[in-house]
């Protein structure tokens, strides 16, 4: 519930702190009072936009505290605190600002959240219902999940989803299998006809570096045969050879580690090491001059090659180095008029399969929602003689949506029906009910839904217009059995509601040193009377409006 609330330089509030009890709370003033800044206030715990212009003239920024105790947190605001790391154990304190720059800041339990997390949290804060609030109750596209989220099958809804996206993902391979076996089988006769000219020239990879590497080799043969005789006579020329002067040098060391004991044998290994690679290189060189070649045949045979290559990468519009990749793929198009048959008889298979699943899932889920519908609709249905409206029906019809429309949510459209009069049909709540009629059909919705609710604060504002005498009065008890179970704060113009509240705040504006300014404080009994007073006779209150808001709070 919502335990406290601070505000601070929001529109006409300086600033203001407020303590709410649980149970049925009403705030009543006069229009343009600022009950509407209230509840932007509390719009704003929870997520909901700010603008600058909600700053106070001459004010830099505002802020909004709001303190929220627990009973029993919600499952899943437990789990989305533990998901981020936030603590809190059963109060959670939420703090927003927000500066003339535009830049606003949020904090829960002093840690810093997005704005994005806030609206998250604040699904499990507060609801708040106001009287233009009920369009998402009148659009058909919300009553599915209104009867869901009442019958709690959330077990049987997550294997519905579960299946469907197994069923939808394989019938999305499925269906791009089959279009490119199709587009491969329009291209079958170019696909034989590349593959052949790829089959004759077999592009391999790194062929291009090879090739021209072997190319210039070849083109500048005579040079690199005339550089390897200079590297052969060098190490191989007489009287004085490299090799043969090693030679020497390792013997006159041999001869002057007899005398010392081997004192120069790390020389000696030094000398040895170098004859040995000088005896390598004389081998490798005489292998290279011999491998090199004058012969121009080769060099036309590469030139070929290197041409065939090139053109055939320019007929597929690609590198030379890409060839072996576009063979390969235009080898697995074929292959999919060849054996993409058989993946596809399989594919096939498995969607059927998963698809048999998900229907099995989504018709149980339809049976629940069946059983729920009526159970739902009894409970409302009982809930209207109460409210006035004795002649009244009110049906939730669950019926069979055509299979291109199946989706996570099952193969079911649930649309709520009523009728207000007798003898006349069911048909859609919007096109059905008048103005007070869909205030009250509203209101046994949200007191029937409220029961299966883990939130703990509900804010109703204005949701009794249209209304008043006994049926404002049957409104008020409604409002105040929801109390019972639940924190209940009613923005209310009408006598009958105000008189059934436990707790009575007034919202007023006053001007002081040229400034206008609203304050919010609690009513006492007498207070809370007068005020009930001024809500029936207006700005001049009688002796008889006062005794008639008396004879209200004593029924209430």
């Amino acid at each position: 519930m919502l335990k406290s609330l601070s505000i601070r330089n929001v529109v006409l509030i300086d600033k203001l702190d407020l303590n709410f009890q649980n149970g049925f709370s009403v705030l009543s003033g006069e229009t343009g009072a600022g009950k509407s800044i209230l509840l932007d206030s509390v719009g704003l715990l929870i997520g909901r936009r700010a603008d600058v212009g909600m700053i106070r003239s001459g004010c830099d920024k505002l802020s909004v505290c709001g303190c929220f105790e627990f009973i029993n947190p919600h499952d899943g605001l437990q789990r989305l605190c533990t998901e981020y790391d936030l603590d809190f154990d059963t109060e959670i304190i939420i703090k927003r600002t927000l500066d003339r720059g535009g830049h606003g800041r949020i904090f829960f339990n002093d840690q810093p959240i997005t704005l994005k997390l806030l609206k998250e949290i604040g699904e499990y804060l507060i609801e708040i219902h106001g009287q233009f609030d009920n369009q998402g109750l009148l659009n058909p596209a919300t009553h599915l999940e209104v009867l869901d989220n009442y019958g709690r099958y959330g077990n049987e809804a997550d294997e519905v989803a579960r299946s469907f996206r197994d069923y939808r993902d394989l019938n999305q391979s499925c269906q791009q299998l089959r279009q490119e076996i199709e587009q491969a089988r329009r291209e079958e006769e170019n696909l034989r006809h590349w593959l052949d000219e790829f089959a004759q020239i077999e592009p391999r990879e790194d062929e291009l570096e090879n090739l021209e590497l072997k190319r210039r080799e070849l083109m500048h043969a005579e040079k690199i045969a005339g550089y390897l005789q200079a590297a052969q006579q060098a190490l191989n020329s007489q009287p004085q050879s490299v090799r043969e002067a090693l030679r020497q040098a390792q013997s006159a060391i041999t001869r002057a580690n007899a005398l010392v004991n081997d004192k120069f044998a790390g020389i000696y290994e030094v000398i040895d090491t170098a004859l040995i690679n000088a005896e390598e290189a004389v081998e490798e060189i005489t292998q290279a001059a011999a491998d090199i070649t004058l012969n121009q045949n080769d060099i036309d045979s590469i030139e070929d090659r290197l041409f065939k290559l090139k053109s055939l990468a320019r007929k597929h519009n690609t590198t030379v180095e890409q060839l072996p990749q576009i063979w390969q793929n235009l080898s697995a198009q074929l292959e999919h008029i060849t054996c993409g048959s058989e993946q596809l008889a399989e594919l096939e298979q498995q969607v059927a399969t998963t698809k048999k699943v998900y229907i099995t899932a989504a018709q149980k889920l339809s049976r629940l929602r069946l059983q729920t519908a009526g159970e739902f609709a009894q409970k409302i249905d009982r809930e209207l003689p109460d409210l006035k409206m004795e002649k009244a029906r009110f049906e939730v019809s669950v019926s069979a949506k055509p299979e291109n429309l199946w989706n996570d949510k099952g193969i079911d459209e649930v649309c709520f029906l009523v009728s207000t009069n007798p003898g006349t049909p069911l048909g859609p709540l919007n096109k059905i009910a008048s103005g007070g009629e869909l205030a009250r059909f509203m209101l046994a919705l949200k007191v029937n839904l409220a029961q299966t609710s883990q939130i703990e604060t509900m804010i109703f504002d204005e949701v009794d217009t249209g209304v008043g005498g006994a049926t404002a009065q049957a409104v008020g008890d409604k409002l105040a059995k929801l109390g019972e179970r639940v924190q209940v704060l009613v923005v209310t113009h009408s006598p009958q509601v105000a008189a059934q509240s436990r707790y009575h705040y007034k919202v007023e504006k006053h001007v002081a040193d040229g400034t206008t300014i609203t304050t919010l404080r609690q009513l006492n009994t007498a207070e809370k009377q007068e005020e009930i007073a001024r809500m029936l006779s207006g700005e001049t209150i009688s002796d008889e409006a006062r005794a008639a808001a008396q004879v209200l709070m004593d029924n209430g």
